[in-house]
């Protein structure tokens, strides 16, 4: 699987666990995101901390359920099952999910 790929996957994962606030709400988030903080769509794979701030910056304590939602909703894509172990933090169970599928590859998320 390529980067670009895995990028896809992930940020269709963005899209389905925002998706579980509605519609309306994920397009304002995509807004604000966008408005605020300065992050695209199509760039949220590369960026991921930075994502990972806007959301603790619009939502607070909450941001912790919707990067869950992100996470379980990648490992269901990638096929593989997500271990409550190594999903504690959302940076780190989005490197393991791509060092699982890419095992021969040094992958670090920014």
């Amino acid at each position: 699987m390529t980067k670009n790929d895995f990028g896809n996957i992930l940020l269709s994962a963005v899209d389905e666990g925002l998706s579980s606030l509605g519609e309306s709400s994920k397009e304002a988030i995509f807004f604000h995101l966008e408005a605020f903080f300065q992050i695209k769509k199509e760039s949220i794979p590369t960026n991921l901390t930075e994502f990972r701030k806007a959301l603790e910056g619009i939502f607070g304590p909450g941001a912790p359920y919707l990067e869950r939602a992100i996470a379980m909703r990648l490992h269901e894509k990638l096929g593989l099952e997500l271990e409550d172990s190594e999903c504690v933090d959302f940076l780190r169970c989005v490197n393991t999910a791509r060092k699982r599928i890419n095992p021969r590859k040094d992958c670090v998320t920014k």
